[in-house]
């Protein structure tokens, strides 16, 4: 495409996505969920509202939680970007989705991705959170589904065996 009245509509961006570089060229306006789902084929991360509102489309940049609807990929030349496809593959979410899987905690799925990114996020600090800050912490990533019991469920779990305690009780 050409420029529009001075301001180009593509920019080449390198980036590593998943430990693998990454060039493409990319529509300035092209949301990093897009990017990954529509040119690297990478659907874990949802495109939902649109809006940033309800985490279906959260990912990791630079080792910051971030929407991926809000975030052009045009502004990730250099950047460091994880998916849920990639966690996965490192194992670094093993537990916590062998935990969503045993409470429950991912009926449908399609929030699931962002949720595990909301979980990871707080079970970061090694702490074990109290119930009322893993709601919090997850407040925003909406689930249709589970009533957000046995999302917390699983966390908690995570975060006490993580902790070296074992089970929560449910």
């Amino acid at each position: 495409m050409s420029d529009i009245a001075g301001f180009p509509t593509k920019v080449d961006i390198s980036l590593t996505v998943n430990g693998e570089r990454v060039e493409a060229r990319v529509d300035v306006a092209r949301h990093l969920v897009d990017f990954l789902r529509l040119d690297l084929g990478l659907s874990g991360s949802h495109a939902g509202c649109e809006h940033g509102v309800c985490g279906a489309c959260t990912l990791q940049v630079n080792g910051e939680v971030v929407r991926g609807c809000l975030t052009l990929a045009a502004q990730l030349d250099g950047a460091e970007v994880w998916t849920v496809e990639g966690l996965t593959d490192t194992g670094s979410l093993a537990d916590l989705q062998a935990a969503f899987v045993s409470r429950n905690a991912l009926q449908c799925g399609f929030c699931t991705p962002g949720m595990l990114f909301a979980a990871a996020d707080v079970l970061a600090s090694g702490k074990v959170p109290s119930r009322a800050e893993i709601r919090e912490h997850i407040s925003g990533n909406y689930c249709r589904c589970t009533g957000y019991e046995a999302v917390v469920d699983a966390i908690e779990t995570v975060a006490r065996s993580r902790a070296g305690g074992g089970e929560a009780s449910a």
